[in-house]
């Protein structure tokens, strides 16, 4: 039985937006093995993934060459006869994996001198940028300038066995009232996260509209401080920030009635878990990733200044996330949760 093995993007979203090119594979391989060569930090999302059949953790550090282990480990994986492979990261260290492996078809696009590294060469339009969806559905495919259409793809989508989750939520004594999840982080930089005070009075609001409400705040250990000060203004709230393993954040979310973050590895992995979702969007473009949860809603002031891509804000002033106010996030939460409520009630 032919094999496959996919190397995982390093970002936790870009995982998350790379799942349905592992479903255009299944559909057109339903017999071949999908194995995903991941570092350990990303390996959980992978976990997730129905199409996956192992998840093989990288044991390389991140930004760095070690020409020796890759080769070590190449000649590993040369012993698993993959048939295909494809390289997500764009970088030559990477493609180097399966070049050393010997793997017949290396699938990935033009970067960093990867020529003869892969041999099915993707490459962007000129003039424009696709969508992170697209950008990776497309390597399904034979390469083309045209990418397929985002709303003809499938939709990122991860999964969490029920008994799992079930044991993660009262290992962290959040079984029982409803749930919600905030996450106040964003890896990119400072100025992709909605300021915590604004956090503080949005939990403020959901616990005047629902008395019986959970919210845990969940994220890396660097979202420790920013979920700290809003544990200050309001301490009923669980601080889960750098605590869970994201195993166990994944699991959590799993269960969670809504979920607010910012445009963050946390959000794509609660849309591809498809619950309702609000995510804020300031320096980053909502349409290149979106949420994809069936019930989700992207909140943005559109300044002129925004999109600006920027880790921290050029202009100094952070209008795009200071300006966007509690009550702009607590409008389409509400929503949703009182169609939950309805829902329940019918």
């Amino acid at each position: 039985m032919p094999r496959i093995l996919v190397i995982s993007p390093n970002w936790i979203g870009d995982a998350v937006i790379a799942q349905p090119l592992l479903r255009l594979l299944k559909q057109r391989h339903p017999d071949w093995t999908i194995d995903v060569l991941a570092p350990t930090w990303v390996a959980p999302v992978w976990r997730a993934v129905a199409e996956v059949d192992a998840v093989l953790e990288a044991p390389f550090k991140h930004g760095k060459l070690q020409l020796g282990e890759r080769w070590r480990f190449a000649r590993q994986l040369r012993q698993q006869g993959y048939a295909e492979a494809y390289v997500l990261p764009n970088t030559l260290k990477f493609a180097l994996i399966p070049w050393l492996a010997g793997i017949p078809r290396r699938i990935g696009y033009r970067g960093e001198m990867r020529y003869g590294l892969v041999n099915v060469m993707h490459r962007h339009p000129r003039g424009a940028k696709r969508p992170m969806l697209p950008f990776y559905a497309a390597m399904a495919d034979a390469p083309t300038l045209h990418a397929p259409a985002a709303a003809a793809l499938p939709r990122p989508r991860l999964s969490v066995p029920d008994e799992q989750a079930a044991q993660v939520l009262a290992q962290f004594d959040l079984s029982g009232d409803p749930l919600l999840v905030f996450a106040p982080g964003a890896e990119f930089g400072p100025a992709k996260r909605w300021p915590a005070r604004h956090f503080a009075e949005l939990a403020q609001i959901i616990r005047q509209a629902y008395p019986h409400v959970q919210i845990a705040m969940l994220g890396s250990p660097k979202d420790r401080e920013a979920c700290d000060e809003i544990l200050a203004a309001e301490p009923w709230l669980h601080n889960l920030a750098g605590v869970t393993s994201l195993d166990q954040a994944i699991a959590i979310i799993s269960q969670a009635a809504a979920v607010v973050s910012n445009d963050s590895g946390l959000m794509n992995i609660a849309s591809a878990l498809n619950r309702p979702i609000v995510a804020m969007y300031g320096p980053t473009d909502m349409h290149n990733t979106p949420p994809f949860a069936e019930v989700s809603q992207a909140v943005s002031l559109h300044l002129s200044c925004a999109p600006c891509h920027q880790r921290v804000c050029p202009l100094g002033h952070h209008d795009c996330m200071n300006k966007l106010e509690a009550e702009m996030v607590w409008q389409p939460l509400q929503a949703m949760l009182d169609g939950r409520r309805a829902g329940s009630a019918a």
